[in-house]
C-alpha cells in the first residue's frame, strides 16, 4: 500500500508521460497544485524507491515498477469512474468522488466493484433495472 501522496504523484506522472513522453517537476506541481519544492522532494523519494528515473534539472519518467504501480492506480480510478458513471452521476461529481475514495478501498472491495462494473457492462438490462429501481 502506498500513501495517497505517492499515488497522486505517480498517477500524474503517468498522465504526463503518456501525453508528453516525459514529466517535469513544474508540470507535476501544476497538475497537483503543489510547490515545485514539494514535488521535487517527492520525486527524489520516488526515485529512491525505484519508481522514477530522475536526473536533477531534467525531465523524468517512470521505471517499469513505477509504470506497474501507476497502471494499478489508473485501473482503480477507471473502475470507480465507470461505476459512478453507470449509476448516472455527472462528470464533476464522478471526478470529485473518485478522488476522495480511490485511496481508501481495500483490494477485495475494488475487485468486487470491478466485477459489478463488468457485469453491468455485459448485462445492460440489469443496470437499467437497477436505475429504474433507484428512481
Amino acid at each position: 500500500m502506498h500513501s495517497e501522496s505517492t499515488e497522486d504523484h505517480l498517477e500524474r506522472i503517468a498522465d504526463l508521460v503518456a501525453n508528453k513522453g516525459y514529466a517535469r517537476v513544474t508540470d507535476v506541481a501544476e497538475a497537483l497544485g503543489l510547490t515545485t519544492s514539494a514535488v521535487s522532494n517527492m520525486v527524489r523519494r520516488l526515485a529512491a524507491r525505484g519508481f522514477v528515473n530522475y536526473e536533477r534539472y531534467r525531465g523524468f519518467s517512470l521505471t517499469s515498477e513505477g509504470r506497474a504501480v501507476a497502471a494499478r492506480i489508473q485501473a482503480r480510478h477507471d473502475i470507480l469512474s465507470e461505476l459512478l458513471g453507470q449509476l448516472g452521476l455527472g462528470a464533476d461529481t464522478i471526478e470529485a468522488e473518485v478522488e476522495e475514495i480511490e485511496h481508501h478501498l481495500r483490494p477485495q472491495t475494488l475487485e468486487v466493484l470491478g466485477k459489478l462494473v463488468r457485469y453491468w457492462r455485459t448485462h445492460p438490462e440489469q443496470l437499467q433495472a437497477f436505475l429504474r429501481f433507484r428512481r
